[in-house]
Formats: structure tokens, sequence, C-alpha cells
């Protein structure tokens, strides 16, 4: 009877936990396709408020009624511009001047030296946000498709934001879509079952709504900055995150159906064995993300928080939802491979494992020197990496209209028209400050803004446009904001400030390069921390932050060979080391946290060494699966045309093989392995299984 109420009671339970979460995932399941709504993606509210362009911007909102962001519709015919095409562009500038959201009136049309093409300049208010991408297709629309040898595009700034809206657009559709199946596939392998698949995926649907849930509301109520790329990669971590901790807690729960009658016995102890390192694992990934809230840039610290509540998320259903649905299964759950209550090794059950790890301990030292040689080999190709600031025809990875029309304006006029840089400076020095500015390299003409006569001054202000020879978003074009800057800043009295387009590249770079270093040591120091409680040692998690490293610069130096010779990308963006760093790091660890906890339990009854090739063995599948699905699961970046998305994934998904099918399965047993007890120097352990190692040095000589 007392066996029948405890079975009945644990049903119950598991009853009320599933449908209570099941009324939460009806509540919040609508906010994942809202996030879009409260997404901005205006690279100049990312800058920091000390930033000179972001003190530009403040200064440049008092020569103009409305601030406004333009876009350049520009009209070429390589035999020349007839008079019916002008007839054309003045019909259509005449409706551009006419839509909502756009600022009259509007300059003439500007007509190149060679009388190729023809410039329309459309201010669209600032204000409008997100809307500006809406305006940007009405411009599109009335400007039309190209006909008789005549081309038309629209870019500039707006043109490329309407470009970026439009890929992030994707996000709620093709790229959850994507993920959901990437991690369906990969589940049907893993468990070769028709059923089992539904509990890890349908709770990481969950996941993913709770934390929709939340990061809708933070950025609703402006408590945080959502940008799309924020959005995409939420999307991923928690679909790739949560089916990790599924995996490790539905393999220990394998485990323990063998050793108890009972499914409820067996997920309390499954629960109690694989949630320390689970919990752990999550709490790294967070602690780590967080530490972007120490950078300068809003976009930065924008994916910290946000990703963070993806995860949080993603553990509290993980540790309640999922365990409440593999109750509820049972042992019919894992049907057609069904675990039978016999009292079995668990090492039984993973074969291949078992003798990987037997190679790992009779040519422990051998294996560890020649995978770190192997490692440090592919780190060299960090120097092929190149970061930079990707220009406007190397953001995508497909053509787009805005810049098909920035290469039209380089062909035929000074590449910087349409977006010059802007110079405030003390009427008394304008004159002084303009012909310096007028002789620095790479600025082909200097003006004063006036909108009627002459120029306009705000405050004993004046406000200069520099028109750069170099496209805005070049290389040539930031470096001529920098000498620009140095340039104006020796004029005595000036107290001169350049900011711009090109200058919130530029120092939306330094402000990049400035994270790196911050952030970096800062993650490094919080995950060794993090390590030296759960493992209660000091020498085993200062050599799996090691690694780690190790194979974060591996990856780097693939992804640089990768990106240069297969896929041809021009570099990686200034964000691309720290981001890839973060999410390297933070769930490259966690592998290492799966396999260590493990190896600690099993060396407490075995000894280090025999715990080592336990550890290994009974986590090697699970491990390599969660990582495979990680991988994959970052690699449906791809799915969206950006080149910063498509590095992060391939980068992400790299890195996490290394580490899995590498440094987890080979380097770290092999390193642990060879150095025996005094892995878990000074902790107790290290003192205490001098015997059980000896006997796990028999297991080794066994095998």
């Amino acid at each position: 009877m007392a066996g029948g109420r405890g079975r009945w009671t644990a049903t119950v339970i598991a009853v009320v936990v599933a449908l209570g979460w099941l009324v939460v995932g009806g509540l919040a399941g609508p906010y994942s396709g809202k996030l879009g709504d409260v997404a901005t993606n205006d690279n100049a509210s990312f800058l920091p408020t000390d930033a000179e362009a972001t003190r530009a911007q403040d200064l440049a909102a008092g020569f103009v009624d409305r601030e406004t962001t333009p876009a350049l519709v520009v009209y070429e015919r390589t035999s020349g511009i007839t008079p019916a095409d002008q007839q054309r562009v003045q019909a259509d500038a005449a409706r551009f001047a006419e839509l909502p959201g756009v600022v009259g009136p509007l300059p003439p049309p500007i007509v190149s030296q060679d009388r190729q093409a023809v410039q329309v300049v459309v201010p669209i208010d600032a204000a409008e946000g997100e809307q500006i991408g809406a305006v940007v297709d009405r411009l599109r629309e009335i400007a039309g498709a190209d006909r008789d040898g005549l081309t038309v595009d629209v870019a500039g700034p707006a043109g490329l934001l309407g470009d970026l809206i439009e890929v992030f657009t994707a996000i709620d559709g093709p790229l959850l879509l994507v993920t959901l199946v990437v991690v369906l596939v990969i589940l049907l392998i893993v468990y070769r079952s028709p059923v089992l698949w539904v509990f890890p995926l349908l709770a990481a649907g969950m996941s993913y709504s709770l934390a929709a849930l939340f990061v809708y509301l933070l950025a609703k109520n402006d408590v945080i900055k959502l940008n799309g790329q924020a959005q995409g990669i939420l999307t991923v971590l928690v679909f790739g995150a949560g089916t990790d901790y599924a995996l490790l807690l539905i393999a220990r729960y394998r485990e323990e159906l063998h050793r108890h009658e009972r499914p409820w016995d067996a997920m309390r102890a499954a629960w109690k064995g694989a949630a320390p390192a689970i919990i752990a694992s999550g709490a790294t990934v967070i602690v780590s993300l967080l530490c972007l809230l120490l950078s300068s840039l809003n976009s930065n610290r924008a994916l910290g928080p946000v990703s963070a509540v993806g995860i949080a998320a993603t553990l509290l259903v993980m540790l309640t939802f999922l365990p409440a649905l593999l109750l509820l299964g049972g042992r019919w759950a894992f049907w057609p491979r069904r675990p039978r209550y016999d009292h079995a090794d668990p090492r039984t059950e993973h074969g291949i494992w078992g003798r990987i790890a037997g190679f790992v301990a009779r040519r422990a030292r051998t294996v560890w020197i020649v995978t770190a040689v192997v490692l440090a080999a592919l780190a060299l190709g960090v120097t092929q990496l190149g970061a930079t600031t990707l220009g406007q025809s190397d953001l995508f990875t497909q053509r787009t209209d805005s810049v098909a029309g920035q290469e039209v304006i380089a062909r035929h006029y000074p590449a910087g028209t349409g977006s010059p840089a802007t110079i405030f400076t003390n009427q008394a020095t304008a004159q002084q400050v303009a012909q310096v500015a007028q002789g620095v390299r790479g600025v082909s003409s200097v003006r004063p803004f006036s909108r009627q006569g002459p120029p306009e001054v705000v405050d004993g202000r004046v406000q200069l446009q520099a028109t750069l020879a170099d496209p805005p978003d070049s290389n040539g074009a930031e470096r001529a904001i920098r000498e620009l800057r140095i340039a104006v800043h020796r004029v005595p009295g000036a107290d001169a400030v350049v900011g711009g387009f090109t200058a919130i590249n530029v120092d939306t770079a330094d402000a990049s390069t400035r994270d790196r270093n911050v952030i970096i040591p800062v993650v490094l120091l919080v995950i060794a921390v993090i390590l030296a409680v759960l493992l209660r040692a000091l020498l085993a998690p200062v050599l799996l932050i090691a690694t780690v490293v190790l194979s974060f610069l591996a990856t780097l130096g693939l992804c640089a060979l990768i990106f240069k010779f297969l896929l041809d990308f021009p570099g990686v963006d200034q964000s691309f080391p720290l981001f890839a760093f973060v999410f390297l790091v933070a769930l490259g660890i966690d592998y290492n946290i799966f396999l260590m906890s493990r190896v600690r339990e099993e060396s407490i009854r075995r000894g280090t060494r025999a715990g080592v090739l336990t550890g290994l063995a009974v986590t090697g599948g699970v491990i390599t699966s969660a990582g495979i699905v990680l991988a994959a699961t970052f690699s449906a970046l791809a799915v969206l045309p950006l080149v910063v998305l498509v590095e992060l994934g391939v980068a992400v998904a790299a890195g996490v093989l290394l580490d899995t099918i590498v440094v987890r399965s080979l380097l770290v047993p092999a390193l642990a392995y060879d150095i025996g007890p005094t892995v878990w120097w000074p902790g107790r352990l290290s003192r205490t299984n001098r015997h059980g190692d000896r006997a796990g040095t028999e297991v080794a000589d066994a095998h």
C-alpha cells in the first residue's frame, strides 16, 4: 500500500507540475513572435555616452528641427543620363517628398560629373525608428525596377538599416524553424525512439517561450536594449543549451532506471546526480554572459542579460518541467530500448567510450601532449584573422540593394557623398578648422552647414560637413576620420568634435577593443572561482581553464582559415573575438564541468584514475551528443545572410566540436589521469584516495 500511495503521489505531483508549465507556456508562447516589435537596430544608439560621435549627435540635434537618417536614391545609366531619365528623377523626388516620415523639402538631385548617375538625398525622420525600414520600402516601390538600361538603388544609412531590418524579420520564422528541425533530427538519431525526442524538444520550446516573455517585458520597459543580433543568438542558445541539459538529465535517468525499480526513485537519484552539474554549468554561462554588462557598448550590454535570461529560463524549465514529463513517461518513454531494473553497471552501455577510456589510460602522457601540440598549431591561424570593421558591401552574404547603390555612388561620386563627417567647432575658429580639415588626406571637400544662405550658428558653434573620398564604411574612411580628429583637435580654442556615420564606426571599434581587454580577464576569473567551488580544488580549475583557452585560440585559428580560404570573407568584425570568447569559453567549460563533476563523484568511490576512466566512459556519449546539438543549433545562424552572425555560428560550432571531441574526450582526461590524485590539490580528495588510485591503474592495465 505504501508503495502504491507513493507512486500515486509522485504521479499527481508530476501531473500538476506539467500542467502548470503548460499553462505558463500558453500565456508566454505568443511573446516569442513579438520580440521583433521591441528590437532596435540603430548602431548609434548603442554607442557609449562619452564617445565623441555621441557628443556630435547631441550637438547636431541643435542644428535641425528634426534629426534625420538619409536614404540615397541613385540612378545610373552608363551611356549617360538622358532628359527622360531626369524627368523620371524629378517625378520620383516629388513623390518621395510626400511620403509620411520624409522630412522635406528635399535637396535638388545631384548629377555626377561624368553625367552617368543622378543621386537624390531623402532625409527620413530619425524618430521613425524601426519604421524607417517601411519608409525605405516605399521609396523602392516608387523608384521602381531597373528598365531600359537605367538602374535604380536605394542606399545610404537608411537603405542599409532597411536591409538589416528585413534580414532580422527572418528570426521569428525561418531561424526558429531551422533550429527546431535541427534539434529534432539530432534527437531522433541520438535516442532512436519515436517517443523520447518529444520531451526535450517540448521542454526547450517552453524555455524559449518563457525567455521570450521576460526579454519582451524588459525591452518594452527600456530596462535593456534588444537588437536583431541578440534576438537571433537567444533563439539558438536556448534550444542548444536546453537540449544539452536535457540530454545530461535523460542519460542519468536511464542509468538510475537500471538501479531503481520505481521511476520516482530513479528520477530522484538522477536529479540529485545531474542537477549540480547542470546548475553549475548554467551558472557559469549566466555569470560569464553578465560580464558583458562591463561593456561600454549598449549592444554588448544588451546581449549579456538577454542571453542570461534565456539560460536562466532554460535551467528552470529543464529541472522542473522535463523531470515531470520523464516521470510520467516512465520506462515506456525509452521504447523500444527500455532500460530494465537489473543493477547493470552504467559502463556496460558505453562500450566504445570504455575503449576510448582504456586508450587514454594506456597512452595518457602521449595523448595530452599530442592534442595540446595540435591545438597550439591550429592557434597559429589567428594571425590570419584580420579583425576590422566590416564595410557595407562585406556585411551581407548576398548582394543587397543598399550595397549595389553604394557601389554606384563610389563609381560616380566622392564615395562619402550622402554620409559626410560632421565637425562642430566654435564660430571664431570655424574658418581655420575648415582649412585644416580640407588639408587632411581622404577629405574631398568641406563646407559649412546652412539651410538658407549664411552658415547656421547655434550656441556659438558652427557645423562643418566634410565629404570623404572613400566609402563611409571603409578602412580608408576610418583612417581619414582618425586623422581628421587629430588635426582639428589641435586648433587652439576650437573645441572641435567630429561625428557622423564613419565616426560612429570608429568609436564602436575602439569601444570593442576596450571591452575585449577588460571583459576577457574578468570572465576567466569568474569561471575559475565557480570551478574551484564545484570541484573543491585549485589545480583542476586552472588546468581546465588553460585547456579551454587553448581550445578557444585553436578555434579562432581554424575559423580564420575557414573564413579566408573557404568562405572568402574579408575578415571579422571587431566584436567577433569578444563574442566568440564569451560563448566558446562559457559553453566549452560546460562540457568539462559535466565530465569533471562526474569524475570527482566517481573518484570518491574508486580513486582518481579509475574515476577518470569511469567518468569518461559514462559521460562520453551524452556529452558528445550535447556538443553536436549545440554546434548544429548555432550553425542555424547561417540562414541569416549576415556575415557577422554566420561567422559567430561557424566559430561556436567549430569550437564546441573541438571541445567535445578533442579537449573533453582526450586532452582533459589524459591530463587528469597522468597527474593522478594531485589534480584535486589542495582538496582533501588529493590526499585520501591513493589506494583507489592504484586500483584505477590496475583497471587501465586490464583495458
